[in-house]
This record gives structure tokens, C-alpha cells and sequence, in this order.
């Protein structure tokens, strides 16, 4: 979180920034544990698990633990990563049940596919934004962290990240690079019109699109919830478009779009788009 006007990130990488001193805030500090707590929770909300069963989770950016131990006291399982030695200190100091892993989440995620039911993120994926080396390539960090956050999540899971963009650019920066790692969904924002309680929640789907949660307000009422359904079989994208015609205008617009999701060139879209032209004698 930005304190005095000034993002951190732009004081240097994260592992200089979250130091020693740092890091005891997030165990003393009890402003903080209360926000970083709440928007556990929340993100845990939109996550949508099902009712009543235990899940495997990462937690990016897991700091001193604060995230985890909302799961945990939620009764689900969870792995933690941090490129923070400071933060993982604390986090063993506090006797965390969550099994923690140091690595920087912009050179990918280390597990095998399929591993997790769901994935949540605090205050953590702006920092990819942001080159400190000139080796150090913003849009390849981004694409490598969701393209591995893609693979080692479930079918039908959601990952959600509470982040701070700077700018609308960087939001949608962001976003285009989880929609090309092949995730569907979108940003979710809590308190629209609140300087200081809005929150950005980028919620994404590793399976067939679903809704998206509506954001908090000052006057909420109950939302609805749709748990997430989970499978271990990796549908073939081919299955999915065998309802289309090929070369049909539908044909041809999802795989225009689907070029565009990931980065590709193409041609806009136009009313003789998918048009059918008469044989040439």
C-alpha cells in the first residue's frame, strides 16, 4: 500500500522495499492487519468455493501470512509465495499453517498443472509493472506469471487479486495479459465512489466464462452467489467450438478474437467480416 502520496514500487524492487522494519509492521501494526484481513476475506468471497469443502490454495504475495491465516481459519489448505525473505521470516515467526515458498511470481509459478483450487492475491501484482534491471521486460513478467497461473489452477477455478493500478493504462495492461494467458472475467470494484475504500479486484476464470460479481457499495444488499465447479479434465478447445460452423461468421469472429487475446495483429471487425464470396472461374 502507498503511503504519503509515493506507490512503493516505485522506490525500488519489492524484496529491497519489504525489509526488515517493514515487515514488522504487518505483525504490529494493527490498522493494517485489519485491512489486509478484510481484503482476505473479501477476495475469498469472490473466489465463490463451494460451501463446506476444504480447498488447496496459493496465496501471491503472501507477505507475513496475514491472507493465509484468514484461510486458514476458513478451513482451507494453502501455499504461500514471496520474493520477501524479510516477509517469509515473519510469517515462520508467527507459525503460519500454510507452507511457504520464496520466488518471484514474474518468472512463473513452480508447480505442476492442475494443482490448486483457486488463488487469491493482496496488494501484489502491480509490482510486475514496474522494471528495476534492463533485463526486465513488464508485459513478458505479466504474460509468465498468468500463463504458469493458468496451468497450475484447476478447470473452473477463479483466481482473484486485489491490486493497485496506478493508472487506468496499467489496469488494462495488466488485464490484456491474463485475457492472453487464455483467462476470461474482469475487474471487479468495491466502493466506486470512495477515495479512500475503493478497491480493484481482477477476477479471472480458468474454465467457461461466468458472471462476474458485482462490486460493494454504500448501499448493498445481498448478492448472489454461484459456487465455482471444478474439474480435472482439460476440455480440448476444439470440443468447445464444434457448435460453430466452420468458417462461419461466428467461426470467424471468436477466432478473431481469440488472435487478439493473445497479443496477435488482426483486421477489425466489419459487416463483410465471415462474408461468404461466390467461387472465382
Amino acid at each position: 500500500m502507498a503511503s504519503g502520496g509515493q506507490r512503493p514500487e516505485h522506490g525500488g524492487p519489492p524484496e529491497l522495499f519489504y525489509d526488515k522494519k517493514e515487515a514488522r509492521k504487518y505483525v504490529s501494526n494493527s490498522r493494517m492487519i485489519e485491512i489486509q484481513t478484510r481484503m482476505a476475506g473479501r477476495a475469498l468471497e469472490l473466489l465463490c468455493l463451494p460451501r463446506n469443502k476444504p480447498c488447496y490454495l496459493l496465496d501471491i504475495g503472501c507477505g507475513t501470512g496475514l491472507s493465509g491465516g484468514y484461510l486458514s481459519n476458513e478451513g482451507h489448505c494453502w501455499v504461500g509465495l514471496d520474493i520477501s525473505p524479510a516477509m517469509l521470516d515473519e510469517a515462520v515467526d508467527r507459525e503460519v499453517e500454510g507452507d511457504l515458498l520464496l520466488g518471484d511470481m514474474g518468472q512463473g509459478i513452480p508447480f505442476k498443472p492442475g494443482t490448486f483450487d483457486g488463488c487469491i492475491s493482496i496488494s501484489a501484482v502491480q509490482w510486475l509493472c514496474n522494471a528495476n534491471k534492463k533485463s526486465e521486460n513488464p508485459v513478458k513478467r505479466l504474460y509468465c506469471f498468468f500463463a504458469s497461473l493458468f496451468s497450475v489452477l484447476v478447470r473452473g477455478s477463479r483466481a482473484v487479486l486485489q491490486l493497485y493500478p496506478e493508472n487506468s493504462e496499467q489496469l488494462e495492461l495488466i488485464t490484456a495479459q491474463a485475457m492472453r494467458a487464455g483467462f476470461s472475467g474482469g475487474v471487479v470494484v468495491d466502493y466506486p465512489n470512495s477515495a479512500r475504500a475503493k478497491k480493484f479486484y481482477l477476477c479471472l476464470f480458468s474454465g467457461s466464462s461466468t458472471f462476474i460479481p458485482e462490486g460493494r457499495s454504500e448501499k448493498q444488499g445481498e448478492d448472489e452467489r454461484m459456487e465455482a465447479v471444478f474439474t480435472n479434465e482439460r476440455v480440448p478447445f476444439r470440443l468447445l467450438r464444434r457448435a460453430m460452423v466452420r468458417k462461419s461468421r461466428a467461426w470467424v469472429l471468436e477466432k478473431k478474437e481469440r488472435h487478439r487475446r493473445q497479443g496477435r495483429e488482426v483486421r477489425p471487425d466489419t459487416r463483410y467480416t465471415g462474408r461468404k464470396r461466390k467461387p472465382r472461374f
